[in-house]
């Protein structure tokens, strides 16, 4: 049988469904808080969508992670992207025929999360395959793959705020919602078989335990991979929750609040617009400098200039020093994005990919809302700017043990257990998004 010697790259592919999503998860990122705040008019409330939304997340997001090394990662993706395109698209019609309230947010937040934690976890797993059917350089791949994903949360945050400001907070999730099913499309154009690389089998039926047991033997399994066989994988695990955690309490709540409070809502997309294009041009520089310098100094100086960054918006300034305090956030956290990220996929093994990164998420489901509800409790004690200082106490001393974790003290030296020396894969995009609230 004639085999074509030069197959069709199927990685363009790959990152423009993933650009589309990520497009329409940016502006529902803005959006949703601002409309959630609109409809309530309570802090409070945010954060305890957060946590209503917390556990039934996990467990979707663990029994995700259990499916995804059994059936076809291309084929759950997109089938959360249509689950997603339809919970967001919800949402005006709801406000149409009958009117948002907080019970709405909850139900159609977790609509939301059935697609969108399985589709995140998905394209996470799927993107070693891609890699791999291409025959891509991982570090360049890498670099590729977070300048796109900066380029489209600059995007994002800034059509949201436009948005906003032209047809209004509810009628833009529309937008949102055709990004999603679009994103859905494309993937449709990757080949099944790429979905199917690395699978234990065809399905839960392959080892013959019920759907309960495959999910807790994947969080098992997922929890052992990420703390207990690699002291960098542990440590880039820990440092990526916190920083979901802090920066998604301040994209989610503390920011929201603050230009809710002085009447320019959509200031909010143009800050997290800068922040993004601060993280595109430095994930550019570490994608052609990234061998210039040792691992060890681009983490530290990646970590130093971050808690700048933190305390400059942690201040609450005007917008200038503001957008100002973004740009050095983004700029400052691009290497760290890009090692973190190398970190995650390079060490996890192929077969343990699904658990491990469902596992992962999962726990994210449940680290963000109680941060989250944490800030929106001090903010409607004590006010966002508080809170706000709150958070950058937090950040500093994350940094502290983030610069003085024995499994990152000597990267540069620092090899894949035998474990885990399966193909990596490029890094995701580090996105802090607020449980309840994706798109």
């Amino acid at each position: 049988m004639h085999t074509n010697p030069h197959p069709a790259r199927i990685a363009p592919r790959f990152l423009a469904s993933n650009a589309l999503s990520l497009l329409g998860n940016s502006i529902a990122a803005v959006a949703l808080p601002l409309i959630l705040l609109a409809t309530t008019g309570d802090a409070l409330a945010a954060g305890t969508l957060a946590l209503i939304c917390a556990v039934p997340q996990m467990v979707i997001g663990v029994v995700g992670g259990a499916a995804l090394d059994r059936f076809n990662r291309r084929d759950i993706s997109i089938l959360s992207d249509l689950v997603s395109a339809a919970s967001v698209a919800l949402i005006p019609v709801v406000d149409m025929l009958w009117g948002l309230n907080f019970g709405w947010f909850v139900a159609l937040g977790l609509l939301g999360a059935v697609g969108d934690i399985p589709g995140m976890t998905a394209r996470d797993a799927l993107l070693p395959a891609v890699v791999a059917r291409d025959k891509a350089d991982l570090q360049r791949f890498m670099g590729l793959t977070q300048s796109l994903d900066s380029l489209t949360t600059i995007v994002g945050p800034a059509a949201a705020a436009f948005l906003i400001g032209a047809v209004g907070g509810v009628p833009s999730l529309w937008f949102t919602a055709a990004l999603s099913f679009a994103a859905a499309l494309v993937t449709c154009t990757v080949p099944r078989s790429v979905g199917a690389e690395g699978l234990r089998g065809s399905g839960a039926e392959a080892d013959g335990r019920s759907a309960l047991a495959s999910a807790f033997g994947a969080l098992r399994t997922g929890a052992r991979v990420l703390f207990r066989t690699d002291g960098v994988l542990t440590a880039s695990t820990l440092l990526s929750f916190g920083i979901i955690m802090v920066m998604g309490s301040f994209q989610g709540l503390v920011l929201p609040v603050h230009f809710t409070e002085i009447g320019r809502p959509e200031l909010l997309g143009y800050v997290l617009s800068a922040m993004s294009l601060g993280l595109l041009a430095s994930s550019l520089a570490y994608a052609a400098l990234a061998p210039r310098l040792a691992r060890r100094t681009w983490y530290l100086l990646s970590l130093a200039g971050m808690a700048a960054g933190v305390a400059v918006l942690g201040t609450l300034p005007d917008l200038p020093v503001m957008l100002l305090g973004a740009v050095l956030l983004g700029v400052s956290a691009g290497p760290a994005s890009a090692l973190l990220g190398f970190f995650m996929l390079d060490r996890i093994p192929e077969e343990d990919r699904g658990s491990a990164l469902g596992t992962q998420n999962s726990l994210v489901m449940m680290a963000a809302p109680a941060a989250v509800f944490a800030t929106s409790a001090a903010v409607t004690a004590f006010g966002e700017a508080p809170a706000a200082y709150g958070l950058v106490a937090c950040w500093f001393v994350i940094t502290v043990l983030a610069v003085g974790a024995k499994g990152m003290r000597r990267l540069d030296d620092a090899e894949p257990s035998s474990a885990a020396a399966a193909p990596a894969a490029a890094v995701p995009a580090a996105e802090a998004e607020v449980p309840g609230t994706q798109a």
